[in-house]
């Protein structure tokens, strides 16, 4: 989850998008790499400076797989963050393999699960130069304004850079608008120019604002979880089937619902007068 604006719910789409595909049956690990960390308080972890995160592993104290904690969704991993990751960016800034840490930690542990989802800060420094690394894909959640038009610009133009430098196989994954109004003009608009732009690249689904899904953060649960019947909760749904089918993966949860209308008997087709 990827743009250097901020408010625009990157956060909030990697916990609600990594909590639908945990319930769908994926196991799916959350990486936070932001340093106000709230996507680990999001998930119900409480903010402890003494606890290892991701700046040990970054830093080379820890591996992985020891920092790597539960949540309270079953399949559902996170790899907390902390307001230490502010010093990574200092702290690595003269290290040769400063832009591929993450990369390299994350080797051992990404065939222990179905999909890794990273959480980006709202800036383009060594932390974000990190993910973008590590990362195949980068979905990139942005509001239907104007402001939202010149940041996605400036985010294509540090992706060619790091696909010259380090990741040659980066793309992007697709382009998701949150906070959606479609009663305004300008969210309409917006959405007319990155669809022709983006074109298959916008997600259909979009992400309504709703206060659910701003409450859910404080009681530390995804929507899902706190309103499942949620407008929010829908959205985030939907947004878990799009991103699936658009990347060919199927569920547990998805197979079992096919094999389950597999079971059902044929409608019997009568006419009137009927027998």
């Amino acid at each position: 989850m990827v743009n250097q604006k901020g408010g625009v719910g990157k956060t909030t789409t990697a916990i609600n998008l990594s909590a639908c595909l945990a319930l769908e049956g994926l196991n799916v690990l959350l990486a936070d790499c932001d340093p106000q960390a709230n996507a680990s308080s999001g998930l119900g972890l409480q903010r402890d400076d003494n606890r290892h995160s991701i700046y040990d592993v970054l830093v080379g104290n820890s591996p992985a797989e020891q920092v790597i904690l539960p949540t309270g969704i079953d399949k559902l991993w996170l790899l907390p963050g902390s307001k230490n990751l502010t010093g990574a960016n200092i702290e690595l800034a003269g290290q040769e393999d400063r832009a591929t840490r993450l990369r390299d930690a994350l080797k051992p542990i990404r065939e222990n699960h179905d999909l890794i989802v990273l959480d980006c800060p709202p800036a383009l420094d060594l932390l974000t130069l990190n993910v973008l690394c590590a990362a195949e894909t980068l979905l990139v959640p942005m509001q239907a304004e104007y402001f939202a038009l010149e940041g996605i610009s400036e985010l294509i133009s540090t992706l060619e850079r790091v696909r010259g430098a380090f990741n040659p196989d980066l793309t992007i994954e697709g382009v998701l608008l949150t906070m959606y109004d479609d009663r305004t003009n300008l969210a309409q608009q917006v959405t007319e120019t990155l669809r022709s732009h983006f074109r298959e690249k916008l997600y259909r689904t979009v992400i309504p604002r709703n206060v659910r899904l701003a409450e859910a953060p404080s009681h530390g649960k995804p929507v899902a979880i706190y309103d499942g019947r949620s407008r929010g909760a829908e959205a985030y749904f939907e947004l878990a089937g799009e991103f699936m089918a658009r990347n060919n993966i199927e569920s547990p949860r998805g197979r079992d619902r096919k094999a389950a209308t597999s079971l059902k008997p044929a409608a019997e087709v009568r006419f009137w007068p009927y027998s």
